[in-house]
């Protein structure tokens, strides 16, 4: 699996745009992705979005950082060395659509992501009914990071550090074990081994 985060500038992949991509290959941790971009032209941009993610429209427009089709370049050629291709992530659908239309917009890339993803919630949701307790009535991700013994996540949001921890919660719903170095000083609940 490649566990993926974006941060956009709204929810609409084909008005918004990416800003941001962070990618950790499940069966290579040490192997992270991460690099943000300048948007795209006429790209929409919503201020809850930006209230989120902490970028500033001037960040946004920023002429030196990269454009959008160099870092779906970069991002692709280091996901064709991943051995899995399959997105995974919590909400993966949002980040997979975001990739996907903004790949569309470039006739000269090609789409080498699976069209399977794993849904973090998913996986989450089983293992409460596995257990038969109680679910929340929105297992939102802060929930699922508790659930799995990781703080919250900071905010606003960076996408590699997102795309961390969903990686960790993956591995401790899964494997009942740590996968990266920095959650070890957070313990693994005895109901998760």
């Amino acid at each position: 699996m490649i566990i993926v985060d974006v941060e956009t500038t709204g929810q609409d992949p084909r008005k918004n745009a990416i800003i941001s991509i962070g990618a950790v290959d499940f069966n290579n941790p040490e192997n992270t992705f991460y690099e943000e971009c300048c948007i795209w032209d006429k790209a929409e941009i919503d201020d809850k979005a930006l209230e989120i993610n902490g970028f500033s429209k001037d960040k946004l427009n920023d002429q030196t950082k990269r454009s959008e089709v160099v870092l779906l370049t970069e991002f692709l050629t280091w996901a064709d060395k991943c051995k899995s291709k399959i997105i995974a992530g919590n909400n993966c659908w949002f980040d997979w659509y975001f990739l996907y239309y903004a790949v569309q917009r470039y006739p000269y890339l090609e789409w080498i992501i699976s069209h399977r993803v794993i849904d973090l919630h998913s996986l989450c949701y089983a293992h409460h009914l596995k257990r038969k307790i109680k679910l929340p009535e929105k297992l939102i991700p802060d929930l699922i990071l508790k659930y799995v013994v990781l703080h919250e996540e900071p905010k606003p949001h960076n996408a590699l550090t997102g795309a961390k921890m969903e990686a960790e919660a993956f591995s401790r719903l899964l494997n009942g074990k740590n996968l990266i170095k920095e959650f070890e000083k957070y313990p693994i609940p005895t109901y998760l081994l």
